[in-house]
């Protein structure tokens, strides 16, 4: 609805498919609602942390200034959902549904971020004190409680443990049983998030080499954003394994762009604007990427190509996040499309070659977080 959840719905779009397979099911959700509390708490702490970090750097530096501008939002992208499900496990959606608060967020979100911003200041007050660097710490924990009771005034309580039970495709019921986020977790999904790679198309940055954005985890001990910068052929040759052997993938994209959205489609052609107005309009990604002007916007699940009698790929299907809109809920871009608009994948490493999976043994290059792709998919 009116969030910027994207990236939780599709990643866990992407892990709730094996969850049907594996129990036959028909239908089945995780709550996004629960991650999407502790994301808020972990930012907020991410936040205050690097305030005391930072305390001693002018109020002008780049950094502090990108700080306060960003002090909080609800956006991601896939390695915010490896950190959250890491730490804090998974439950169905039965057992933390929806709010009106999870599901229209801007109002919690500018009371956050302005309580966020003044606290910030009053701990790096305090850094630059003679006072002790663990009684700095003892003000942000409590600090961190008040956020977690907004919180759960807007998104409600998450739950320590509960019951779940499931009816399969035959009509059979499973017996309940009760069980705490992390051992459903464990138990239900059984992945190895660290068999997944996150691939990029950034023609302004060299190919075949790991980049890494500074700031981009979700929690304090999470992982920031590492990618393999690959040109959108190599990307594409990955997807398409992956697809063949039904297993659909994160996907991210500036999903507004050349968007026909009554019918779902994605195509370069939709409309021709250089001919209504006797203008050029055309830019190359590169440019597009360096002056703001694309960027990955939306997180999607990649789910399904079509393939010409050649084998190269004509269309490709994207499982949506917005309701039953567009083409029954999902997307259709051209392939044509893809390359222009597609900006990071997330595929499981056996689909990947060894060449490219060495790229992973380099020293990342530290990227900070104002570059163009740091863009939170929304």
């Amino acid at each position: 609805k009116n969030s910027g959840r994207c990236w939780l719905f599709t990643g866990l779009n992407v892990l709730r498919a094996q969850v049907i397979q594996k129990y036959d099911l028909g239908e089945f959700q995780f709550s996004q609602n629960y991650l999407f509390f502790y994301d808020q708490l972990e930012k907020a702490n991410l936040f205050y942390n690097s305030m005391i970090e930072t305390a001693f750097l002018p109020m002008e530096d780049r950094e502090v200034e990108w700080l306060l501008k960003n002090p909080i939002g609800d956006g991601g992208q896939w390695t915010g959902v490896v950190d959250l499900v890491t730490k804090y496990g998974l439950v169905p959606s039965e057992a933390m549904p929806e709010t009106y608060h999870s599901e229209n967020t801007s109002a919690l979100s500018n009371l956050l971020s302005r309580k966020l911003r003044a606290d910030g200041l009053e701990l790096r007050k305090m850094a630059q004190g003679k006072i002790a660097r663990e009684m700095v710490f003892m003000l942000k924990n409590k600090k961190l409680t008040e956020i977690y009771q907004i919180l759960a005034f807007g998104l409600g309580e998450p739950p320590l443990q509960f019951s779940w039970q499931y009816q399969d495709k035959s009509g059979k019921i499973s017996d309940a049983k009760t069980f705490t986020p992390q051992e459903f977790f464990k138990e239900v999904v059984q992945i190895n998030f660290d068999d997944y790679v996150m691939l990029m198309n950034d023609p302004g940055k060299e190919m075949g080499k790991l980049y890494e954005i500074k700031y981009d985890r979700h929690t304090q001990e999470g992982r920031n954003w590492k990618y393999i910068n690959l040109p959108a052929e190599e990307i594409k040759k990955f997807a398409i394994s992956s697809i063949l052997a039904n297993e659909g993938m994160y996907f991210s994209c500036d999903v507004g762009k050349q968007l026909e959205s009554d019918k779902g489609i994605l195509d370069l052609q939709n409309y021709d604007y250089n001919s209504l107005f006797g203008l050029n309009f055309d830019m190359p990604k590169q440019q597009r990427i360096q002056t703001y002007e694309s960027g990955s916007t939306h997180g999607m699940a990649l789910m399904g190509v079509n393939l010409t009698n050649d084998n190269t790929p004509d269309k490709w299907l994207l499982e949506n996040s917005w309701g039953n809109k567009g083409y029954n809920g999902y997307l259709i871009m051209t392939d044509e499309w893809f390359n222009e608009y597609m900006f990071r994948l997330v595929v499981n490493k056996k689909y990947v070659d060894e060449k490219t999976l060495k790229i992973l043994e380099q020293e990342a290059v530290l990227l900070p977080p104002w570059d163009p792709m740091f863009l939170m998919d929304q």
